[in-house]
């Protein structure tokens, strides 16, 4: 019997990278007088790199103002990073950050049918408040059964660090739970801790491979396009008793 569901954060409660986190980053570029821009192929070829402080460092190799020294690099990217991080907040507690379409019907629907919800990202606290925060209310924490961030686990995705660490908090077993993910990495590290994945593709990891997946579409907003395709009849967005069926139909 499914028991919980597992929500990553960044590109699948709602589309954060090219829209939040990128603009934040530029944002942070501008204010401490640092001459370099991203632009949305190259984020998107960062993303491959887990992590906003990681990717400025990988970044970095190929800056030719950047400081030589590994220690001299490490001070700026936490001071870039934490800056970006304030303007991310910034943006998000606008408004300018929706959740991604099906996201908020399956957030109701899941307590009503007696399925505890977990947190499992490796942003940061701060990063995942501020969004659910503004998206959901200030109570937004009481909703789910574990958070799991950065802070808990700091070896990021791939790595199954945080989903061995949620299954321990909820104390359940892999096989009682299903995660939601948009990324390969996202994949390989629910199922590196044995948990069967729903795949719903964001913006930046539209063809990503993600073989073993329970399900793979576009959209929780949507029927359309979903691999094992949905059961017709139903609603037209992906709830609760769908990925119920996926998850009964897995081998």
């Amino acid at each position: 019997m499914l028991e919980a569901i597992l929500w990553d954060v960044d590109g699948t409660l709602a589309e954060t990278e090219r829209d939040g986190h990128l603009v934040a980053m530029n944002a942070a570029f501008e204010e401490l007088d640092i001459p370099w821009r991203w632009d949305e192929r190259r984020y998107g070829e960062l993303l491959r790199v887990a992590g906003g402080f990681e990717r400025l460092l990988f970044d970095m190799e190929s800056q030719l103002l950047a400081p030589v020294s590994l220690d001299e690099r490490s001070v700026l990217a936490r001071r870039i990073h934490a800056l970006k991080n304030q303007r991310y907040k910034e943006l998000v507690a606008s408004g300018a950050l929706p959740l991604r379409p099906g996201v908020r019907e399956l957030f109701d629907e899941c307590p009503a049918a007696g399925v505890r919800m977990a947190v499992v990202t490796t942003t940061s606290r701060g990063n995942v408040d501020a969004l659910l925060s503004a998206q959901v209310g200030a109570d937004w924490e009481a909703r789910f059964a574990a958070v799991v961030c950065a802070e808990d686990a700091p070896v990021k995705k791939p790595d199954p660090q945080a989903y061995r660490l949620v299954l321990e908090r909820l104390q359940l077993s892999a096989e009682q739970t299903v995660a939601i993910e948009d990324s390969a990495m996202g994949l390989a590290a629910a199922t590196a801790a044995g948990i069967p994945v729903v795949i719903t593709r964001s913006i930046y990891f539209p063809d990503d491979p993600v073989p073993g997946a329970l399900a793979v579409g576009p959209s929780l907003g949507t029927t359309d396009g979903w691999q094992p395709e949905a059961r017709p009849g139903g609603e037209r967005r992906v709830g609760l008793a769908e990925l119920c069926h996926w998850y009964g139909s897995r081998g």
